[in-house]
């Protein structure tokens, strides 16, 4: 993953979504720190199904609530990666 300053990114914009559409998610930086990859609509596409398919189903949430006194264990959920 290559990272561009924001100031670079703007400028080179093309290059930047070549790379992406390429398969090499881009990393872009704004005072040094990162801000935001660029990545293929195919390849983020991917990651929601991804993250849908490994999500807790309602029910499942459901019959993971102790019955009796034992203690309740939450599962995790998964972090989304995008909200648009």
């Amino acid at each position: 993953m290559h990272d561009w300053p924001l100031h670079d990114a703007k400028n080179r914009f093309s290059a930047v979504v070549n790379a992406a559409l390429a398969g090499d998610p881009q990393r872009v930086t704004r005072r040094g720190k990162p801000a935001v990859v660029v990545l293929a609509v195919d390849e983020y596409e991917r990651l929601c199904h991804l993250e849908q398919t490994h999500a807790p189903t309602f029910a499942e949430l459901l019959l993971d609530i102790p019955q009796d006194d034992q203690e309740f264990e939450r599962l995790s959920l998964p972090a989304r990666p995008l909200d648009l």
